[in-house]
Formats: structure tokens, C-alpha cells, sequence
């Protein structure tokens, strides 16, 4: 995924600006509230998600992600971002900013055919691939939303002819590609009701990306919801973003100076640069971890220091700038599906980045700025769990940025122990295992991979489909879901998704390609009119991002409801 004007926008220096701003107006935690009431970090309230009176569906999907209570920051927003108000809100990072907007926008939209009711910006492509998932994960029961994510490295003309053919309701996207599709008239924002920032400090304080949110902005509706979020959010920058709100509610959990993680456990060690890679070999035989992400302050710097891990027998993989948009998004899911356990990154995956199963976060080199400092801890100890952070000094400057960091957040930073007690920061791996028992129970997947799929494009795959499938239908727990796994092409000669099953509702995501036989040889004993068929599988839910014989899975999706029994050829 490309941000605007195809830059690595989030590797860029803040810019200065010379336009007169308005002063910063003091915080207050909601609207006409007064004095701002310092929140504490979780606060488990004894109400629950069943309190915002949200559409049953919704409520659903979160019983089904795993969630009990809402945070602090989402008992503080929901109530009055799905009521339609505009929202500027800071909370540190972990404590679930997304789903605030996520939840509220599906709560409040109705969708209409051929029209875009919410927008959501922001700075990277990851991070818009992310928000597209959430968006899916929660919307799982309201299939007639659709939610597309739009970003640069993408032949535009696919993103064209997806707007044309599947106009989705939720666009997702990065500034440069958001415009250009605008510009050219391919997308609407005329109809735009929902308008969404996701870490906006990233995206106004870079000039360049600055005007092209203005210009978006601009194509949409006067009268619509704006709401924006972000971890840091200086005094200087809320008056900018308050210029694109009409009275919004403010909510600031925990001020500026408290902005570290509740429940991190933070360390840092002096040493030597050539003394680093023998520390960093010790700390991984000696720590007790899910997933670890080590930090690096270039690309050159990831790439080797990757190398000598994976040389080291480690179970490592690297992600940064350099890479193709393609190939960084495939490491990243790959990460985040647990594929791996070690991950060396630059700060392309310091902001916003939620990759549940870390539970430890190394600064091989100091980041540049307590801000830095803040983002790439936070990738541990998410949503109020523990986690550990440990930072390796090895200069002056380092000592400095580290004072910054003690200072601005007060917090003591002390140097790491011989000895380290695993409960301070092991929790984490425990509600891990509880979250995937709980998700398998919640959710059964049955992946065509693992039922001896070919996938070479040539050989018909379509009984190990046939095998998935009647799984997928014989399972009787949770919303059992058939999986075409991404950046594979299935041949199949023909498959018949055919019914009843034992729950209310089936998935099948489709990430990959599933192609139809295309030679008259590989047609030889099968009926061509019967090639792909939907026969009694009302509940059934089509979704992900590949697609079937060149159709995106929302035409799939809708034409499955449209017509109770389907043919293809």
C-alpha cells in the first residue's frame, strides 16, 4: 500500500508551518463538561458493550472477537460517537481507538446501493489494511455493507473498476490514492456521511499529505460526522483539526505527560554498538515470548540484522520501506497470523500497527523522539495487558532521547536486571492462548490447503474444496468458515456449494483466486453449465479480498442472496 503522492510519508520529518494558528484550547472530556476529568488506563466499567444499545449484529461479532467490557476509551466515545457527534480523540495506544470509529460507523450507516457513506484516511498502507479487516471483522452479520480498501502500488484501473462494478459503502484508503480515484470522478463523496482520521497528527502535520486530506475534505458533504484519533495529539495540532469539526466532543484519556503503558514493563541496557548483536542473540534464548518486535533505525540496518537472525536458527522475518507494497503486506500478515515469531522492522510499523500476540518490543537502535519512543512500545502490552520493553543505549544521543522520554511521559526507566521476573510481562501469552482457544471455538476454520490442495493453477483442486466445504457445513459450533488462502490460484473443474448446514450461518473468504479449467481438454466430463454452483445456502456469507472467476466476493455475495440457487459458466 502507497500513501499520498506515492512517498513514505510516515519516514518523513514533521514540517513546520507558517500559517497563523489558532491558540490550543484546554482539553475537556466531553462536550460542555468543563475541566477535563484525567481518566485512568483500562477501566474495566461494570457495564458492557449491550449498554450502547448496538444493533444485535454487532454485538454478535463482538461476543465472537472475544470482548467482554468496553475501555476507557470506548466508554468514553461510543455513546456519543454513534449519536452522530464529531469526536477529536488521544488515548494511548493499545486501548482500542479503532473500534470506537468502527462500531459507530457500523451502528449509525444504512446502506444504499452504488454509494459511499463513510470515508476513513489514513497514513500507510498497513494501517488501512488494517482498518479494512476490523471494518470486516465486525460487519461479519451485516452483509449487505461493503468495505473496500483503496491505496497506491494497485494498478488504479482495479480500484476503478472495483467502484464501478462494486461501489462499496466504507472506503478505506491513504490520502494520494483517495484523491486521485476523487479527482478522475470515479469515486463519489457527495453522499459521504462519516468522515474519519486515523492517527491524524501523522497525516496534517505533513504538508503535502495535509492538502490532500483539505482537498478530499472539500468533496464531501457540509453537514456529516468527523471524527479523528491518534496516541499523540499536541496542543499545537488540536486547534488544526478542530478546523474540520463543527463543536466536536474532546476526549483526552490520560494528559500528555502520562502517555506511557499501563502494564509495560520498561528497561534499557548500555552497551556498545558492537556489542549489540550478542546481547540481542542472549535476550531471545533467555526471554520468555510470544512474538518480539525489534526496532532499527534504517532499512540497511533491518535487512542485516534480519539475516544474521535467520542465520542464528531464529524464526525471523523483516519488514521496511524498501520492500514492494506487495511483499510488505504479505510479511506483515503473515507476522500477525503467527507465522513467525521474530519481526526486525524500521517505524513503518511503529504507528497504529495492532499485532495482538506481541508481548515484547526491543529498541535495537534508540528511536529519534519520545513520540517514536512511544508508538513502537506500544506494539506491546496492547488493550491494558503486560508487555516488555527493552531499549539498548549506546551513545550519548541515546542517553538523551532517553531522559526525553523519562521526563515527558514520568516514568523511571531503569537499567534491565540480571534476572527478570516473567509475570511482569508473560501475562500476555496467557490471554493469547485463551483468546485462540476462544477464537477456535468461536469461530472453526477449515482452510483448502490443508484438506491436499494442489494450487498450481493446473491441477483441478475441486475435491479437496468439496472436502472443506462439507466440513465447513457438518460443524455445529461458533461460524464455521471455509478459507481460500492469499497469493494462490485454485483450478477447480467444478464445485457445488450446496446446503443445509447445522448453524444459522456459514463464512467463506476468499483471499486467493479460484479460476475455471481453460483449455476444451481440462473441460473433458464436466458439465460447463454447472461449473460453479450456490444451491440452499441461505446464510451463507462471501467475503475477503481475492476472487471467483474474476468477481470480487461482494458480487458473490450479493448474487448468492439474490438468487437461492446459482449457476455459473
Amino acid at each position: 500500500m502507497v500513501e499520498a503522492k506515492e512517498n513514505d510519508a510516515y519516514e518523513e520529518e514533521l514540517l513546520d508551518y507558517e500559517e497563523e494558528e489558532d491558540k490550543a484550547q484546554d482539553s475537556v472530556a466531553a462536550k460542555g463538561a468543563g475541566e477535563a476529568t484525567k481518566k485512568g488506563y483500562v477501566g474495566i466499567h461494570s457495564s458492557g458493550f449491550r449498554d450502547f444499545l448496538l444493533k444485535p449484529e454487532l454485538l454478535r461479532a463482538i461476543v465472537d472477537s472475544g470482548f467482554e467490557h468496553p475501555s476507557e476509551v470506548q466508554h468514553e466515545c461510543i455513546p456519543q460517537a454513534i449519536l452522530g457527534m464529531d469526536v477529536i480523540c488521544q488515548a494511548k495506544s493499545g486501548m482500542g481507538k479503532t473500534a470506537v470509529f468502527v462500531l459507530s460507523t457500523l451502528q449509525q450507516i444504512e446502506p444504499v446501493a452504488g454509494q459511499v457513506a463513510a470515508l476513513v484516511l489514513c497514513h500507510t498502507r498497513e494501517l488501512a489494511y488494517q482498518i479494512c479487516h476490523e471494518f470486516e471483522r465486525f460487519s461479519t452479520y451485516l452483509p449487505d455493507i461493503k468495505v473496500a480498501v483503496f491505496y497506491g502500488g494497485v494498478n488504479i484501473k482495479t480500484h476503478k473498476d472495483l467502484l464501478k462494478n462494486e461501489c462499496p459503502h466504507i472506503v478505506v484508503g491513504t490520502p494520494g490514492r483517495i484523491l486521485a480515484l476523487a479527482r478522475d470522478k470515479d469515486l463519489s463523496l457527495k453522499n459521504v456521511r462519516h468522515f474519519i482520521l486515523d492517527e491524524c497528527d501523522k497525516m496534517l502535520e505533513s504538508l503535502d499529505m495535509r492538502r490532500d486530506v483539505q482537498e478530499i475534505f472539500k468533496m464531501t458533504p457540509h453537514d456529516k460526522q468527523v471524527m479523528m484519533f491518534s496516541a499523540t495529539l499536541s496542543k499545537e495540532i488540536r486547534p488544526v483539526c478542530k478546523r474540520f469539526m463543527q463543536d466536536p466532543m474532546e476526549i483526552y484519556v490520560d494528559d500528555e505527560a502520562k502517555l506511557t503503558l499501563h502494564g509495560l514493563v520498561q528497561h534499557y541496557i548500555k552497551l556498545s554498538e558492537l556489542e549489540k548483536n550478542r546481547k540481542l542473540n542472549d535476550l531471545l534464548d533467555a526471554l520468555d515470548f510470544n512474538q518480539v518486535v525489534i526496532f532499527v533505525k534504517s532499512v540497511s540496518r533491518a535487512a542485516e540484522l534480519n539475516k544474521l537472525l535467520v542465520e542464528c536458527n531464529f524464526p525471523s522475518i523483516c519488514i521496511h520501506s524498501g520492500m514492494s507494497q506487495e511483499e510488505r503486506l504479505t510479511r506483515y500478515k503473515g507476522f500477525k497470523e503467527g507465522h513467525k515469531r521474530i519481526l526486525v522492522a524500521t517505524d513503518l510499523v511503529g504507528r497504529g500497527i495492532d499485532i495482538e500476540r506481541v508481548n515484547i518490543v526491543i529498541n535495537y537502535d534508540m528511536p529519534d523522539s519520545a513520540d517514536t519512543y512511544l508508538h513502537r512500545v506500544g506494539r506491546a502490552g496492547r488493550f491494558g495487558t503486560k508487555g516488555l520493553a527493552i531499549t539498548f543505549v549506546s551513545s550519548a544521543s541515546d542517553s538523551d532521547v532517553l531522559n526525553q522520554v523519562q521526563e515527558r511521559f514520568e516514568v523511571d526507566i531503569k537499567e534491565l536486571p540480571e534476572q527478570i521476573d516473567t509475570s511482569t510481562y508473560y501475562l500476555l501469552i496467557l490471554c493469547m492462548v485463551y483468546y485462540e482457544i476462544m477464537s477456535i471455538v468461536a469461530q472453526e476454520s477449515f482452510s483448502v490447503v490443508n484438506y491436499g490442495a494442489v494450487v498450481d493453477g493446473e491441477t483441478d483442486d475441486a475435491k479437496t474444496f468439496d472436502k472443506a466445504w462439507s466440513d465447513t457445513c457438518n460443524s455445529a459450533s461458533g461460524v464455521p468458515t471455509m478459507i481460500v488462502p492469499e497469493s494462490k490460484t485454485f483450478l477447480v473443474g467444478q464445485l457445488a456449494f450446496k446446503g443445509p448446514y447445522k448453524v444459522n450461518n456459514v463464512n467463506v473468504k476468499i483471499y486467493g483466486s479460484i479460476i475455471a479449467p481453460n483449455t476444451p481438454s481440462a473441460w473433458k466430463g464436466i458439465d460447463s453449465s454447472q461449473w460453479l454452483t450456490f444451491d440452499g445456502i441461505s446464510g451463507l456469507n462471501v467475503s475477503g479480498p481475492g476472487v471467483i472467476d474474476g468477481r470480487g466476493s461482494s458480487w458473490w455475495n450479493q448474487s448468492c442472496r439474490d438468487h437461492p440457487k446459482l449457476s455459473v459458466h
